[in-house]
């Protein structure tokens, strides 16, 4: 075994980190910067979600992740001219790699602030100046255009962290970890997210049944409890880490709400002087959109941003909204065990949720469903990521 030495573990404090790899054929390389024991962590976690969202749909994925979990993933789709100005992106990108991360990190972009992006293609220049202007540790990825490679490595002075990773890599079928001095034990999550899960009668249409498999994929490489709400191939709000599924579904569909508002045109048209940098303007849409849970020191400093007091969106103007987007998803790593999911998830606007089945109020949920119109799809496989 050849090993990496790593800047430090988990914390400063903790040190003698290092990363094994195969004496031969090592399948991550660092072409730039100095990987830190969480910084590994997440790239390879979120390497695995973006290579089998690409060989699920054949489309170019990518991922924005924070410790451990995918702030955002999604696959090549449309970037509509809203969504660019809600992301505060000079254009709609081209290429589809550059694509699929602005949707990524388009689904909660204040999380994603200092992400590890990985991503399923080649890094084109397009994506490379997109990540140049954003808050970012890290990236991962198969391969590199070369003038793409000059960008990077020229990103936070020099000490941006670019990985690359052999594609064609396969881990071994039994994982193991420490934990206490003692080794765990147990064969990879290799269960396939695919259409074929959430078949049914009657059929789906192929957009819906490519939001489920993004957003339950996604679960498969977010720490648990967790819940997802996708729409039209990108997660666009995630819930995770959670003891409670009720917490993990308010605070997903919170998510998903914001992501929906931060489109609104009366968000939109909210004025930023020019030193006023990106991710100052997502906080204070964020702040916007809370003005009524803010305190006076929080209304004060928006204030203060925007330079004239807001007016807040009504309820009456927020459910108007939500019932723009049609084909909302929501995915859950397990099963459902109270009808208090689907009530949350149907005030989002929420129309299809997946989750594993098998509790002991599976009725209860359906019967909740069907009053409320949200179709219900029970795969039998339990995603749980620890």
């Amino acid at each position: 075994m050849s090993t990496l030495e790593l800047r430090y573990g988990a914390n400063p404090h903790q040190g003698q980190a290092r990363l094994r790899l195969p004496e031969s054929d090592a399948p991550v390389r660092v072409l730039n910067g100095a990987p830190s024991y969480i910084n590994i962590l997440d790239a390879l976690t979120a390497w695995p979600l973006v290579q089998e969202l690409s060989s699920v749909t054949g489309k170019a994925s990518a991922a924005s992740f924070k410790h451990l979990s995918p702030a955002g993933a999604a696959v090549d789709g449309p970037v509509s001219d809203t969504f660019v100005r809600s992301q505060y992106l000079e254009r709609a990108p081209q290429s589809a790699v550059a694509r699929a991360y602005v949707r990524a990190r388009g689904a909660d972009r204040m999380s994603s602030f200092g992400d590890a992006v990985a991503v399923s293609e080649t890094v084109s220049v397009e994506l490379a100046e997109i990540l140049r202007r954003e808050v970012s540790d890290l990236i991962l990825a198969p391969a590199y255009e070369p003038e793409a490679l000059e960008i990077l490595s020229a990103k936070r002075g020099g000490k941006y962290l670019v990985l690359q990773i052999d594609s064609d890599f396969v881990p071994d079928a039994i994982e193991s970890r420490r934990v206490f001095g003692l080794t765990l034990e147990q064969e990879r999550n290799t269960a396939p997210i695919t259409a074929e899960l959430f078949r049914s009668e009657p059929p789906l249409s192929e957009g819906i049944l490519e939001t489920l498999v993004v957003g339950t994929t996604a679960l498969k490489y977010t720490q648990s409890n967790s819940v997802c709400v996708a729409f039209e191939g990108q997660v666009i709000g995630m819930g995770a880490g959670q003891q409670s599924r009720i917490h993990c579904t308010r605070i997903a569909c919170a998510k998903a709400e914001k992501w929906m508002l931060q489109q609104h045109p009366n968000v939109l048209a909210l004025e930023f002087s020019a030193e006023i940098g990106r991710p100052e303007k997502t906080n204070a849409v964020d702040q916007f959109l809370l003005w009524d849970e803010l305190s006076t020191p929080e209304r004060d400093h928006l204030v203060s941003t925007l330079g004239q007091e807001p007016t807040p969106l009504s309820q009456e103007e927020r459910r108007a909204w939500f019932a723009e987007f049609d084909g909302l998803c929501m995915s859950s790593d397990a099963f459902i065990p109270f009808r208090d999911n689907i009530d949350r998830a149907a005030a989002t606007g929420v129309t299809f949720v997946a989750h594993t089945g098998g509790s002991m109020r599976d009725e209860s949920v359906r019967a909740a469903a069907a009053e409320l119109g949200v179709r219900v799809l029970e795969t039998g496989v339990r995603c749980f990521l620890h």
